[in-house]
């Protein structure tokens, strides 16, 4: 069943391009045969845009199959000649841009605003770098280590990976999980949520029409718990990455393990937000909104604990909320609109649990509640923040994965670290200070993969991107993340021509 759902051309331009299903494989669209569909639902709305059938063990499959078809010849393509393919993706995508950022904001509610100036040209410039980064994938230097042999590094693909990717940033993870793998010489299965797949589906149509070969790119588009798990647990599968929840990402690792792949995992995160009594209290504020509502706070590196030194504290709270309480929601394809619909009304309802719940130990200031009128049928959220909160509280340790930011009082700098090194993650942090000593020790003793100092979000890819503690291991972005999609080879020669080696002797006859 394809259906086109209720929406209109403006809104999603592209569904001409989902008429033959919502898996990609070797090259072609083809319909999922689980026998079951799944709807894509505009979360602003409520309405079904388009559904699909979902994928079963049998595509899932026939994309190992084509992946693993097609990765002879791609590994054995010059650096150069990947190079060339992925530049030539870049401008593909750079054409359809607007398709791209219509289908994101359509299936995950996001202003537009946000996909077309942060989604859309984040993932060309994704691939871009990686275009470059192909021509430079460096092993160690040729030497004599022993004296008698010389020694070489090889990098090499590993085969076909199997990924997930997660509902959040859907074109973005899509990115993130295929680009490093393919300008290794990997080809990849790539499994995006079911809830958004459109964009992970024009990206891998995007790379044929580039001229990527078939069967380097595919997309098969079905449950965790039917599509996902088998993937992972595929024995032609060499490597799996996944990107979501820490508890989901500990059933992937059980399944992954039993079948010794190598393994990527980002997990889930608990960002602290560490505000030291000598920052610019403005540019603090105006970060933490934006640091905490960004995506609707459906971002695992998202501003989520403030720990605001006591000096500062109320003024930030005060300022916080006043900031919070300017932000517009609205229709994510409205022009004035600031923040959109959480992804679904479940999701929504999860996190008014976390706010309602949190009304009994703390003081809600601004938010926690649903707006009404002409927003009411969507699955949106008021950007709520909450003060005065217990350090062992449900808010501050569990992953709230919405508009919600918590605040929070510190005394000394000590403190202030230990308090925001205190919860399971490990994956983004930030620390506000003019003080250069201070934001030192910051970068230094906060134990995450990043730390922003006087900043809060802002991503490149040059740089890697990956978690501490149950934030999970590997990297994202950057060269650092052909670590994971690389095996390294050492390879020695010997320059004697001696028949009878020295060290012969340690194992028969004498000297």
């Amino acid at each position: 069943m394809h259906n086109p759902g209720s929406t209109t051309p403006e809104r999603f331009p592209a569904q001409d391009r989902f008429t033959d299903g919502a898996q990609f494989i070797a090259g072609r669209p083809a319909k999922g045969t689980s026998g079951r569909t799944h709807a894509v639902v505009d979360p602003a709305t409520g309405a079904e845009v388009y559904i699909y059938d979902l994928a079963g063990p049998d595509d899932v499959d026939a994309a190992v199959a084509a992946a693993r078809e097609a990765f002879p010849a791609w590994a054995a393509a010059t650096p150069g000649e990947r190079s060339e393919a992925l530049h030539r993706f870049a401008a593909v995508v750079a054409d359809r841009a607007e398709d791209f950022a219509r289908a994101e904001s359509l299936q995950c509610g996001k202003p537009l605003k946000l996909s077309r100036e942060f989604d859309v040209p984040g993932t060309i410039d994704n691939i871009t770098y990686f275009a470059g980064a192909a021509r430079h994938l460096p092993g160690q230097s040729a030497a004599e280590y022993s004296g008698d042999h010389t020694s070489y590094v090889r990098r090499e693909p590993i085969g076909v990976v199997g990924s997930i990717a997660p509902w959040n940033y859907p074109l973005q993870m899509a990115a993130w999980k295929i680009l490093p793998a393919i300008a290794a010489g990997n080809t990849i299965v790539l499994k995006p949520a079911e809830l958004t797949p459109l964009t992970s589906l024009l990206f891998a149509r995007a790379a044929t029409d580039a001229g990527i070969p078939d069967g380097v790119i595919n997309i098969v588009t079905g449950t965790g718990k039917e599509a996902g798990e088998h993937l992972v647990g595929h024995p032609d599968v060499a490597m799996t990455s996944f990107t979501g929840s820490t508890a989901v990402g500990k059933r992937v690792a059980e399944i992954a393990t039993a079948t010794v792949k190598r393994l990527h995992l980002e997990l889930g995160g608990k960002a602290p937000f560490l505000v030291f009594d000598d920052a610019d209290l403005d540019a603090a504020v105006n970060g933490a909104v934006a640091g905490a509502l960004i995506n609707t706070g459906q971002d695992c590196t998202a501003a989520t604990r403030a720990y605001v030194q006591r000096p500062l504290y109320e003024a930030f709270v005060e300022r916080t909320a006043a900031l919070m309480d300017t932000v517009r929601l609205g229709d994510p394809f409205a022009p004035g609109t600031d923040l959109g619909p959480l992804i679904s009304h479940a999701q929504r309802d999860r996190v008014a649990g976390f706010v309602d719940r949190a009304r009994a130990y703390a003081r809600v200031v601004t938010g926690g509640g649903t707006p009404l009128g002409e927003l009411r049928d969507g699955a949106y959220y008021r950007p709520t923040l909450i003060a005065d909160a217990a350090q062992d509280s449900e808010v501050v340790q569990s992953e709230i994965f919405g508009p919600v930011l918590v605040v929070l009082p510190f005394d000394t700098d000590d403190e202030g670290i230990a308090l925001a090194n205190d919860t399971p993650y490990g994956l983004a942090a930030s620390a506000w200070s003019r003080d250069v000593y201070r934001t030192g020790r910051a970068t230094r003793e906060i134990e995450a993969g990043c730390v922003w100092i006087n900043d809060h979000i802002p991503i490149i890819s040059e740089m890697p991107h990956g978690g501490y503690k149950a934030s999970g291991f590997g990297k994202d972005m950057s060269a650092y993340s052909f670590e994971e999609y690389t095996q390294i080879k050492h390879v020695m020669f010997d320059n004697t021509a001696v028949v009878r080696k020295d060290w012969h002797r340690t194992v028969f006859g004498d000297r």
